[in-house]
């Protein structure tokens, strides 16, 4: 099959031929369909997080399971499925506690001594947070997937494995938001355009977006913010406060850096919820006034939303079918997956919201 190859940091991803195993017992091999570029790739390529090298990156797919393991029973060949990297095991505290994103147990990866999935013995591959899906085929266990409704479009659904529901859990299971709360969303990329949409879903009564990219205005507004504040002016805590009188009860940081999550910290009003989204690079350090804590403020981390995504990526694409989920609109142009590197060019700019490669 073809892959997205990286082999080394800050160095193109070179498309080649990619050895792929045949399913374990427990695991599903995936004919890709799409597979959204996401800024925690460009993380990985540019170095600010490790992994083994060489290996297949992308993390975001969805596509038609071609064959199943002897003893998989969540999907069967034919399904449409959505992947998502936090693959759980269903028995450890974490999972049987519902949080399935937390699962570290590695009951989910093969055997030390058992062939690679990708690649082969003598020359294997890293597989990419579970997945790898800069490629034709995934294989992967079957607590990495989910099969969906075969009405809804595979190149939409493709988005629901990372961004979105990475948006959606941290509005609705991490910070828990309630109908008529003031939301503030720092970031309007794919996933903070999502978060935005996700606050509007949970009933949010104020949700202020905040971009560098003035021009990012109307799009945040089409994803249901009532407001818009310019980064690029600088302070933008103090415009919130100004703006809410006092600040919001909650605020997502869908950047990944400790400055802006210092800022979601600052703009909350007593009691209020800062929820960092975006992945801060590894070393990067948050400053705090310690006197703000005296306010009941509280600032929290949420790994992929803390999502339980066999029950949330079908409920998701119900959204989606209903109008109420906006993903037509996060996607900003569809490409083929040699062309993996420059998306990842125009995602540095930031004037994008999702390019999503499409396999035939």
């Amino acid at each position: 099959m073809k892959a997205a190859v990286m082999r080394a940091v800050n160095e193109p991803l070179q498309i080649e031929e990619v050895a792929i195993s045949k399913p374990g017992p427990h695991e599903v091999l995936i004919r890709a369909a799409a597979t959204g570029v996401c800024h925690s790739d460009l993380h990985f390529v540019e170095g600010h997080y490790p992994t083994p090298l060489p290996s297949v990156l992308g993390h975001e797919c969805a596509g038609v399971v071609e064959q199943v393991g002897s003893e998989v029973r969540t999907v069967n060949p034919g399904d449409h499925v959505v992947t998502c990297l936090s693959a759980f095991c269903g028995h450890c505290e974490f999972c049987v506690g519902g949080h399935l994103s937390l699962c570290n147990e590695p009951d989910t990866q093969r055997e030390k001594d058992a062939d690679p999935r990708l690649g082969n013995r003598e020359q294997p591959m890293g597989q990419f947070l579970n997945l790898s899906a800069f490629a034709e085929q995934l294989l992967v266990h079957e607590n990495a997937c989910v099969a969906i409704r075969k009405d809804m479009p595979l190149d939409r659904a493709a988005l629901l494995g990372c961004a979105t529901i990475t948006a959606y859990g941290s509005v609705v299971r991490t910070a828990e938001v309630r109908p008529g709360q003031s939301v503030a969303v720092i970031g309007c990329g794919g996933v903070g355009l999502a978060t935005i949409n996700a606050a509007q879903i949970a009933g949010a009564g104020r949700i202020i977006a905040i971009d560098r990219v003035a021009g990012k205005e109307q799009l945040a507004r089409d994803f249901g913010a009532t407001d818009f504040i310019d980064a690029s002016e600088g302070e933008v805590w103090k415009k919130v406060l100004g703006l809410t009188g006092g600040g919001v009860d909650h605020a997502f940081e869908a950047i990944g850096l400790a400055e802006t999550a210092g800022d979601a910290f600052r703009m909350l009003r007593r009691r209020g919820i800062a929820t960092v989204i975006g992945m801060i690079p590894v070393g990067q350090k948050i400053s705090l006034n310690g006197y703000e804590l005296l306010q009941e403020k509280q600032l929290r981390g949420s790994m992929m939303g803390s999502n339980q995504f066999p029950v949330d990526i079908p409920r998701l694409v119900d959204f989606y079918m209903d109008g109420r989920l906006k993903l037509d609109e996060l996607i900003s142009r569809r490409i083929d997956l040699a062309q993996v590197n420059e998306a990842f060019d125009e995602m540095k700019t930031g004037t994008i919201a999702r390019s999503v490669i499409t396999f035939d």
